[in-house]
């Protein structure tokens, strides 16, 4: 199995917010690799997520070992903190390696609507990443990071939990629209190509 984990915060609160880049990101790849019928989240209270899953009919990965993989799709409802914690337990649960998981989270170093693929690399200070990081032990997998942009006149902290404003929606949208295509690049191709493709 392969678990795809989009980084965010629960509640209306949040939903439009940069620091929600991630849960934008999953949302988008369900839709397209699912019917409308099909395209829907169920919450697990047992690990504390939302959860979906994608059968390997509907979309078939690259290599022909992995054609019977499932992919699951989530987004933690513990908030960004203790992402970790929803993440290790999933793995655990799905006997899923540490190179089976892909995170997608914003990144507030990178320009507004550019994305970047990295493995076995640092959190940058992302505390998402730093949880999952520290409770699966590993810094191992893929991540896909999505640029929020920064403004030096404000805290992080705060920059991250305030709305695009709707100026930015356009470039917002493109980049969720590169996201998706570069997950579906790494699994279809391997993480080498989508690189190469995407981290321009």
């Amino acid at each position: 199995m392969i678990l795809i984990v989009g980084l965010g915060n629960p509640g209306e609160k949040y939903e439009e917010t940069r620091h929600n880049v991630g849960f934008m990101v999953v949302d988008s790849l369900l839709k397209k690799l699912t019917s409308v019928s099909e395209s829907r989240w169920e919450e697990n209270k047992k690990f504390n997520t939302q959860i979906a899953k994608i059968e390997p009919k509907k979309f078939p990965l690259k290599k022909k070992e992995e054609e019977e993989e499932t992919i699951i799709l989530a987004k933690p409802l513990s908030f960004m903190n203790a992402s970790g914690e929803v993440v290790a337990k999933l793995m655990n649960f799905y006997h899923i390696p540490v190179l089976g998981l892909y995170l997608v989270c914003d990144d507030v170093d990178l320009p507004l609507g550019k994305i970047k693929i990295a493995v076995d690399r640092g959190s940058a200070g992302h505390k998402g990443v730093e949880s999952v990081m520290e409770k699966i032990g590993s810094k191992n997998f893929v991540r896909i990071r999505i640029g929020v942009g920064k403004d030096q006149r404000i805290s992080t902290d705060k920059f991250i939990l305030a709305p695009f404003m709707f100026w930015e929606k356009n470039k917002l949208s493109q980049a969720v629209k590169k996201a998706v295509e570069a997950v579906e690049t790494i699994l279809q191709e391997g993480v080498e190509k989508a690189e190469n493709r995407y981290n321009q």
